[in-house]
């Protein structure tokens, strides 16, 4: 659900599938690559030295924090001879973000979804139950979007529950939302470590993870509109690859893979597109032992045909 950790042995992030995507996606001197979830840049500073020289790495996230970050860290880059262009933008905007760099087609995307280390590791943001902070989670609070306290506050206690199974898969749901509304009427719900406490005591059993975990994926995903968003881009996307260009996504469960294995299943037709990969590509076992935060990445592959 997160989609990079912390290096253990000292040093930045670690891009999670890093090996695997550059092999799939396959970017090439002097070619046009869109890093549509620049993060901190752990992929796109691989992806900017495999398309030097003469290359064109264009990068975009939703949030500015993420943008300043990667513009530090790709700076840091060993000089190499490809240029380079950061926007502060949804991944459903790509194709306005083409326009504007006089771009028609590219020949690699790579989308990795999902809530980044930088997000997670600061409560400031409010996306993790591990330590206080603002129930917030929103990736881009600059526009004005609902936060989850607000959703917490707001939401009858049916569509509250709803809302959880929907986006969590979690089976708890109504028992969950029975809580936060009994809650709620004593006093608002303002931090994380509140919401989690409330959610653990109504989960019944014990289980190899946190309670809160499928709650507050469910208000992540509503706060930002993930799943309409990757929806949005799926159907775009495809269309502006150039012959033999490719579209990689990494995702972090059930939800998203599903809406990837769906999209890439309808515009898979041949001599126009196919799939790379038939099954998804997972960590390695040693990558799982290094960061933890990989063991529910999925990669999976689409081609625009050559003809």
């Amino acid at each position: 659900m997160e989609k990079n950790g912390k290096n253990p042995r000292g040093g930045e992030h670690v891009p999670v599938l890093l090996h695997e995507t550059l092999q799939l996606l396959a970017p090439k001197a002097g070619q046009t690559i869109v890093d549509a979830t620049i993060g901190l840049g752990g992929h796109s500073s691989a992806i900017l030295e495999k398309i030097s020289p003469g290359g064109l790495l264009i990068g975009l996230d939703r949030d500015a924090t993420a943008i300043q970050k990667a513009m530090e860290i790709l700076a840091g880059v060993t000089p190499v001879s490809a240029e380079y262009r950061l926007f502060h933008a949804h991944f459903s905007s790509i194709k306005e973000v083409l326009q504007e760099c006089g771009v028609e087609c590219v020949d690699g995307v790579l989308l990795d979804i999902g809530v980044s280390s930088m997000q997670i590791d600061n409560p400031e943001r409010g996306f993790s139950f591990m330590a206080e902070g603002p129930l917030d989670m929103r990736m881009s609070p600059e526009n004005g979007s609902l936060s989850a306290a607000q959703i917490v506050a707001n939401l009858s206690e049916k569509d509250l529950a709803d809302l959880i199974y929907k986006y969590g898969e979690e089976r708890f749901s109504r028992r969950i939302a029975k809580s936060l509304v009994e809650a709620r009427r004593e006093k608002t719900i303002r931090t994380t470590t509140e919401l989690a406490e409330i959610v653990r005591r109504s989960v019944r059993g014990s289980s190899p993870i946190d309670k809160a975990t499928r709650t507050f994926q469910a208000l992540r995903i509503a706060v930002n509109d993930e799943l309409g968003e990757l929806e949005q881009a799926l159907g775009i996307i495809p269309g502006l690859l150039a012959p033999g260009g490719r579209l990689a996504v990494i995702t972090f469960h059930s939800l998203e893979d599903r809406l990837v294995k769906k999209s890439f299943r309808e515009w898979n037709h041949p001599g126009e597109y196919k799939i790379l990969v038939k099954k998804p590509v997972t960590a390695s076992a040693e990558e799982k032992r290094v960061n933890p935060r990989s063991r529910s990445a999925k990669l999976r592959v689409l081609e625009r045909c050559q003809a």
